[in-house]
């Protein structure tokens, strides 16, 4: 879900994606240079053990890079496709509101590289970090 007034720039399709609604990601900012969103963590995202699933995590990492990097590639008449995305988790969560942070490391005209490190808001300890690499396709 793009929040209002994010002067996204991504098309939109992006702004009413069920899956984005459904993970609990919230987007506060979609710029070609830098995504800012969170997630408000409880027992809907918990595995059968009791602490978020890692999916969540790889799901937000993904969505982070592809819509900064969709936004990047907009004025080109491109989106950004993931071929590759390895996330790793760093510490378990119960709940509680963690941020999401995406930053391009490498942005060339065929495919970009996009770093994503996920934080508690409540101490700023990363939780979660990966890095996606996508392909730069033309709208349909």
């Amino acid at each position: 879900m793009v929040e209002e007034g994010s002067g996204s720039g991504v098309s939109e399709d992006a702004d009413y994606s069920e899956f984005l609604r459904i993970s609990g990601l919230r987007i506060e900012e979609i710029g070609g240079d830098e995504v800012r969103g969170w997630i408000d963590l409880d027992e809907q995202h918990h595995t059968p053990w009791g602490v978020v699933h890692g999916g969540v995590y790889a799901a937000a990492v993904e969505s982070a890079a592809s819509l900064g990097a969709s936004a990047a590639v907009k004025d080109r008449e491109q989106f950004a496709v993931g071929v590759n995305n390895n996330t790793d988790f760093l510490r378990p969560v119960t709940k509680g509101r963690v941020e999401v942070l995406a930053e391009p490391i490498m942005q060339g005209k065929g495919q970009q590289l996009w770093q994503v490190v996920i934080t508690r808001a409540d101490d700023g300890k990363e939780v979660a970090r990966g890095q996606v690499r996508l392909q730069n396709v033309p709208l349909r």
